[in-house]
């Protein structure tokens, strides 16, 4: 038996989620705890959890330049979206 493919989009949602989060600690000298505050509350986080803008299918380190983005600028390029 395969996968539910919402199953997959939650699976993959975490796990970059978790290198993202990753990235932050590295980064922002944050605890692990605020990173992940962070980046829950960010609105790439948001776009990355709605399964219809695709985002769960990239990598880390662009999802991460996107959040680096919005932090810089209060907001997603449309573009990158």
């Amino acid at each position: 038996k395969g996968r539910h493919p919402m199953d997959n989009v939650k699976f993959l949602t975490e796990l970059v989620t978790q290198e993202v989060v990753g990235y932050i600690v590295a980064d922002e000298s944050v605890e692990y705890d605020e990173a992940i505050d962070r980046f829950y509350t960010s609105d790439t986080f948001q776009k990355l959890s709605d399964a219809d803008t695709g985002l769960y299918r990239e990598s880390s380190a662009y999802l991460y330049e996107l959040y680096k983005t919005e932090r810089a600028t209060g907001k997603i390029t449309p573009t990158d979206i």
